[in-house]
């Protein structure tokens, strides 16, 4: 049997002397006292552990300002701690991050580790910008509260300081965010309820993104964007952009390796709801694609930036809109070609709203439930992208809106 350790004792601790080497004093339950080596000769407090089968190191301060019996104790915290499935580092490191005043068992502590485990589940983007709503509106009145202890009217009262400047979209995303947060601590064992999840709160004014959707107004937009002489990348992203009608963020990402454009499809995952989607390609897109090929298809994205390794910026569409003399926050914005989209084809070209829901990926369950499905209505999809590249075209080409064309999906039965 391997050797156990014999417990430390202060006296040894204090009385042992550096050398040119690094020494290791051991006190049982993977903790020991490391040792440095001449001149700075420090004493280190550490325990070794194993998480999900991976080695870590914990640090717990410098003797004698850690005592050995403190010492003990936080190695027995962090015992508890993996005994429960937490990984003591990961504890360490929120802790770190919400400042050394917040207690281990703070609001704060535990909606880092709830960012921290987001991370690879959805966009950085997001994680982004979740971590700054909660540094600035919530975690100077919360963040420090112990989370076991906040009650409903806490929450209340931090959505009620927001809400009064006329941020009530801001109000509904940030309690669903404290929701979750939550939901992660009862599944962490750090609390046993929800608070947030009963609230009632104004609904939020509906967040719209400007657009156009009148069809004059939206040939004029067309004609424009025919005409911007910027970067090629962002002349073909600003043509293909209402052709698609995704996210911006989803345009601007867009990778090579997604496309085929012999089958005319680009498959791609949906930031916002990490479902899997398909955009059909009308012949307009492909001609454009093909034709950029050439210039970016070397590289991993089809829009790239300055950096070749990096898309396209955030703000590159906008800015172009700006540059060709629309207002981003009243006339139209890169997210407003899906309102665009949605009007028009329902309105002019008296497309089925599912079949529109669904090439906008948006979740419509169906009589038996499901939520999204990235082939349902492809072969409708499939003719309502080409009737729209068509119908763009002819806005593009005529100063008065075009006929509306007839396909098989909305011809009489």
């Amino acid at each position: 049997m391997p050797k156990q350790a014999q417990p430390l004792t202060d006296a040894k601790v204090r009385n042992a002397k550096p050398t040119g080497k690094t020494q290791k004093l051991f006190d049982g339950g993977g903790l020991y006292c490391e040792i440095t080596p001449l001149p700075i000769g420090s004493k280190l407090w550490r325990m070794s552990y194993r998480f999900n089968g991976k080695a870590n190191t914990l640090a717990f301060g410098v003797y004698p300002i850690v005592t050995l019996q403190e010492a003990r104790e936080r190695r027995e915290e962090a015992k508890k701690l993996l005994a429960n499935g937490q990984n003591p580092s990961d504890i360490k490191k929120a802790q770190k991050a919400a400042g050394k005043e917040r207690a281990a068992n703070s609001f704060e502590v535990a909606a880092r580790l709830w960012l921290k485990w987001r991370e690879g589940q959805v966009d950085e983007s997001q994680i982004q910008r979740a971590t700054a709503r909660l540094e600035k509106d919530v975690f100077p009145w919360l963040g420090g509260k112990p989370i076991a202890d906040i009650e409903p009217l806490d929450i209340l009262s931090v959505l009620k300081r927001i809400d009064e400047r006329g941020a009530r979209y801001t109000v509904g995303k940030i309690r669903g965010e404290i929701s979750m947060i939550f939901r992660f601590a009862i599944n962490e064992g750090l609390v046993k309820n929800n608070p947030a999840k009963d609230l009632i709160i104004p609904p939020a004014r509906g967040k719209h993104f400007a657009a156009i959707t009148e069809p004059a107004k939206a040939g004029e937009l067309l004609r424009a964007i025919e005409g911007f002489k910027g970067t090629f990348p962002v002349q073909c992203a600003l043509r293909l952009a209402p052709m698609f009608f995704v996210r911006p963020g989803e345009l601007r990402k867009a990778e090579w390796k997604d496309f085929d454009l012999d089958k005319r499809e680009w498959k791609f995952t949906v930031t916002k709801t990490r479902v899997e989607h398909l955009v059909p390609l009308a012949k307009q897109a492909v001609s454009i694609l093909r034709e950029l090929h050439p210039l970016t298809g070397h590289g991993k994205y089809v829009f790239p930036g300055r950096d070749p390794k990096k898309p396209m910026s955030e703000a590159a569409v906008n800015a172009a809109l700006r540059r060709m003399g629309y207002d981003t926050k009243t006339e139209i914005t890169g997210h407003g070609f899906r309102a665009m989209a949605r009007t028009i084809l329902a309105e002019e070209l008296h497309q089925k709203p599912e079949v529109i829901e669904h090439q906008l990926a948006h979740r419509v369950p169906d009589a038996l439930g499901t939520a999204y499905n990235r082939t349902k209505f492809l072969k409708e999809r499939k003719e309502m992208m080409q009737i729209w590249a068509d119908y763009l075209d002819g806005l593009r080409q005529n100063s008065q809106h075009p006929t509306a064309p007839i396909s098989p999906t909305n011809s009489a039965d």
